[in-house]
């Protein structure tokens, strides 16, 4: 074993250090010169043949098949007589078994001088085999996780007129970093439109970060929003926490129901757009954040402001691109691919194969969907669960 001349040892100190890293390799060391004589032998190896280090001293890589030691020919000795590298599979006399890599060292003739064997115990290398299996499937679920994180949002080709204009402005505006505002009726699929200019923009890869801003108690927002540092208030986490802008750093911020925030948090959101910059509650120090943010609302913002409920110039700053996703009822033609594609889900979800009629999607186009996109899917699954029949 090399040794950094730095470190000024001397020869016993070097002797004792490397016997001491070979008894906590966790591997059986053992070591025989060119005879067979056993020379050198860690604790594990005299624990897997099950006797003591003198015991173990007595062997003779040349013997030990004979006296019962081992249940073949061991790697040891086909090294001395084969001078190359050996690695198999043998058992002890008592029925261990081992895996072992066997390496010769030659003097300066290119005779073998000793032979270096190293080996696991076979249930501990079965143990280790189980855990690179189980990293493995973790690593397959991560990708599959990451997969379906990649996949594209699900948008129908739309024959609606209002529709292709709002998905050909919302393509545009992904190629950008403005911040978007979408407004439409609850159910009409806002978050769905923010999660695909997230999806197609530069900043797919980073994370796409949804709140709901009327689901959060206003005097948690803050904290929610910025983070907070240890201690920083009664029944906060001793280790703080990061907050949304923080986790959406690099991605987007989906601002959901942003009608709903309160004056107070406006204010601090605003600055934190314009700085790019976020003070964690009980914090002293700014920290850095670049994210892009899509807002969504079912409120006539505008009307909010002339009110005083929305502050004019975080409206302003939210307001760069405006998207209106139209109601269901105005979207007739894309009520038949839409009840098609929850059925499919639906059926693959509950293992039914029920189909859509005539006269239901008849039904489906003229109803008024007060609910939108979201009751479509509720009625959908609902006929697929209760439905006795194959035809809805």
């Amino acid at each position: 074993m090399a040794f950094n001349n730095k470190m000024n040892f001397q020869s016993n100190d070097k002797l004792a250090l490397t016997e001491k890293f070979i008894e906590n390799l966790g591997a059986n060391v053992f070591v025989a010169d060119k005879t067979g004589d056993v020379i050198f032998a860690n604790q594990n190896s005299a624990d897997t043949y099950q006797c003591t280090l003198d015991e173990l001293f007595k062997f003779n890589a040349f013997t030990m098949q004979e006296k019962g030691y081992t249940d073949r020919q061991p790697a040891v000795k086909e090294v001395l007589l084969k001078k190359k590298e050996i690695k198999r599979y043998i058992k002890t006399g008592k029925d261990v078994g081992m895996i072992i890599s066997c390496k010769p060292i030659f003097d300066e003739n290119g005779d073998v001088e000793y032979a270096v064997a190293t080996s696991y115990r076979e249930e501990d290398f079965l143990y280790l085999l189980n855990q690179v299996d189980k990293q493995k499937r973790k690593l397959q679920e991560t990708v599959a996780y990451l997969n379906k994180l990649g996949q594209k949002p699900f948008f129908i080709a739309s024959s609606n007129e209002k529709m292709k204009q709002m998905y050909a402005l919302a393509q545009k505006s992904a190629s950008m970093d403005s911040a978007v505002m979408i407004y439409g009726a609850s159910g009409t699929g806002k978050e769905v439109l923010a999660n695909y200019i997230h999806s197609i923009s530069t900043r797919q890869n980073e994370p796409f970060i949804p709140v709901n801003c009327a689901a959060i108690p206003t005097e948690l927002m803050e904290s929610e929003f910025f983070g907070y540092e240890k201690g920083s208030f009664t029944g906060a986490s001793e280790n703080g926490r990061m907050g949304l802008f923080e986790a959406a750093s690099d991605g987007t911020l989906f601002l959901d129901e942003i009608g709903e925030m309160d004056l107070s948090l406006q204010v601090k959101l605003l600055r934190a757009l314009e700085s790019r910059k976020i003070m964690r509650v009980g914090s002293s120090h700014e920290k850095d954040v670049n994210i892009r943010v899509v807002a969504a609302t079912n409120r006539e913002l505008e009307k909010e402001v002339r009110e005083g409920r929305f502050r004019d110039d975080l409206f302003y700053r939210l307001n760069v691109v405006s998207l209106k996703v139209p109601p269901l009822r105005e979207r007739v033609d894309e009520i038949l691919p839409l009840a098609t594609k929850f059925t499919n889900s639906f059926n693959k979800l509950y293992g039914q194969n029920k189909k859509l009629t005539y006269d239901l999607v008849q039904e489906l186009e003229d109803y008024q969907w007060p609910g939108n996109i979201r009751e479509l899917k509720n009625v959908i699954e609902n006929m697929v669960v209760v439905s006795p029949n194959e035809y809805l």
